[in-house]
């Protein structure tokens, strides 16, 4: 199995949850004070966007590489010495002013983000049982969407009462958080024996359940993800909330989510299926749906963006268990990157769709083509799902390499 048969190191799994808390928290954190700082700055929309870009192209674009090191380079090693440079970044923006300067700076933010991502996913097996994997992911996820869900609003309150640099500099201290993690954590990933990694190599279109998963997944995505983009016009002018209220719209996504983590984790092994994926992506997409059409005022959207943060919180948990169980130890980096990668990647190509559409289309009818569309890429793949175990012969690696837990 790809799971340590050990005690489990609940321990590790609160460290490394607060890790990936830190790493995500100061992320958004800096993405959402620098956009603040060039919109008060008077610098455009394409400034912004560029900003936007750079911080989450590099995910994709790096996926390769970094899944790679994520699997060859000590875990440890990765944490300490990233977290390291990621504070150094963040300390140098805090007395950046010039928006390429900024942009630059903050696309290596991104780049230390590509690689302790999978990092962190793929240490998470290794630290429970295959029993236990589920719950121990759903802490992980939960810690990564607080700070989603903190940053924010800390970035608002930070730039607004101080300014940049007192934000950028409490972020450069967060990442030393990491480096702590870093060196706290027990379980660690030292990439196996030659004759394991040459037997681990990992291609998606090999495992024929993920390949669906990962197109369900980033077709839909592409879909949604213009939501982020539609939802200010539709809250703010069509449904005409307060700046107040358009705030707890965009957060019930959020908490929904932290309620759907716990869920996935209860979900019975045999439900834990590209099915199951399919009809989380549809229940999603099916929220955002009905609430295009119906809500005649913001807070209508406040209960339907929950649920349909409910059925992403599962999602993430599910999509984690079924790459860590189908995915050899020794390429769990590599499988966790090319995913992520995959979701990044269709999140941008949904960004920029969802700009000029914005000119063109009313905003309620873009809501309810995005729903739409995100439903009908879920529904389209049904027919290419195949129910499946792990081909026998991984099986039988994953017994035969072990766990490579060190003590």
């Amino acid at each position: 199995m790809s799971f340590t048969s050990a005690t489990p190191r609940w321990a590790d799994v609160y460290l490394v949850a607060t890790g990936r808390g830190i790493s995500v928290c100061g992320d958004v954190l800096a993405t959402f004070a620098l956009a603040l700082v060039l919109q008060e700055a008077g610098h455009g929309g394409l400034a912004v966007s560029g900003l936007l870009l750079a911080s989450t192209l590099p995910i994709a674009l790096l996926a390769p590489l970094a899944g790679r090191l994520a699997d060859r380079v000590d875990s440890r090693t990765i944490l300490v010495v990233v977290g390291l440079a990621q504070s150094g970044v963040c300390a140098a923006l805090a007395f950046s002013t010039h928006p390429v300067l900024i942009i630059c700076l903050v696309t290596l933010l991104a780049c230390g983000l590509a690689l302790t991502m999978p990092t962190i996913s793929a240490l998470v097996p290794r630290m429970v049982s295959r029993a236990d994997f589920p719950r121990a992911s759903g802490i992980v996820a939960s810690a990564g969407q607080i700070g989603m869900l903190v940053a924010p609003a800390l970035a608002g309150i930070l730039v607004g009462q101080t300014g940049q640099r007192l934000p950028l500099l409490l972020d450069a201290v967060s990442y030393l958080g990491l480096v702590v993690v870093g060196l706290l954590v027990r379980t660690r990933r030292h990439g196996g024996t030659e004759r394991a990694k040459a037997e681990a190599a990992f291609r998606l279109r090999d495992d024929r359940t993920l390949l669906v998963m990962t197109v369900a997944v980033a077709a839909v995505v592409a879909g949604v993800s213009a939501i982020n983009v539609f939802d200010v016009f539709f809250v703010r002018e069509t449904l005409g909330a307060s700046t107040t209220l358009y705030g707890l719209v965009a957060a019930s996504w959020t908490a929904g989510m932290l309620l759907g983590n716990p869920i996935a984790g209860r979900l019975p092994e045999r439900r834990r299926t590209v099915g199951t994926v399919l009809f989380l992506l549809g229940g999603a997409c099916a929220a955002v749906l009905v609430g295009g059409v119906v809500a005649q005022s913001a807070w209508w959207l406040v209960p339907l963006w929950m649920l349909g943060g409910v059925f992403n919180g599962a999602l993430n948990v599910t999509t984690s268990v079924l790459i860590a169980d189908r995915v050899l130890p020794e390429a769990h980096g590599r499988a966790f990157s090319l995913f992520g990668a995959s979701v990044q990647a269709a999140g941008i190509v949904g960004f920029f769709v969802a700009g000029p559409l914005t000119e063109m289309f009313d905003p309620r009818v873009l809501v309810v083509g995005a729903g739409a569309a995100g439903l009908l890429a879920a529904l389209a793949c049904l027919p290419l799902v195949r129910f499946q175990p792990p081909p026998a012969s991984r099986t039988t690696m994953r017994d035969e390499i072990g766990d490579n837990v060190a003590a």
